[in-house]
């Protein structure tokens, strides 16, 4: 009987342990991001070789002024405000990342605002910065964005008048 009980919180102590470095183990793991403007990117991540060097610590867009950020994905606003005249909005997310909008016209969240993947943050300008780090760590999101991808649809043959489609799904990489 000492033994099976023995055995059996062996047993339970093994499971937590697991699911405990289970947990470790994702939290620093980048999540998969709604891209937070459909435009294209003029210019790429460009990591600098220094932490005081040149690059591009994120990645810019070209945007038409006036087009809705989306967050990328949920988490608590931190930073909603202007720094040296460009306006940014900063959200903190449970895995530990951060998120950076900037070159924004307009803010339309605040700070401490819970917000969720896809819910407008502001209005960028003619261009737009999206950035990602971990903790001081500068990454590039762009292997982290989901992509739209068209779902099929069957083409009727007969000369029917063609069925409205499903909406395109996001897929992450």
């Amino acid at each position: 009987m000492r033994r099976a009980a023995a055995s059996f919180t062996f047993g339970v102590l093994l499971s937590i342990v697991a699911v405990v470095a289970g947990t470790a183990g994702a939290a620093g793991r980048v999540p998969c991001l709604h891209p937070p403007v459909l435009a294209p990117v003029i210019d790429p991540f460009r990591a600098p070789p220094c932490p005081y060097c040149a690059g591009n610590r994120g990645i810019e867009y070209t945007t038409t002024p006036g087009t809705p950020i989306v967050a990328a994905a949920s988490g608590t606003v931190s930073f909603a405000g202007t720094v040296a005249d460009v306006r940014y909005v900063v959200v903190e997310h449970a895995e530990g990342h951060r998120t950076t909008y900037g070159r924004l016209d307009r803010i339309d969240t605040s700070v401490g605002r819970a917000v969720v993947a896809g819910e407008v943050l502001g209005r960028t300008t003619d261009r737009f910065f999206f950035g990602l780090r971990s903790g001081a760590d500068y990454l590039d999101p762009q292997p982290h964005l989901a992509v739209f991808v068209a779902r099929p649809q069957l083409v009727p043959l007969d000369g029917t008048a063609r069925r409205e489609g499903r909406p395109p799904r996001l897929h992450c990489p």
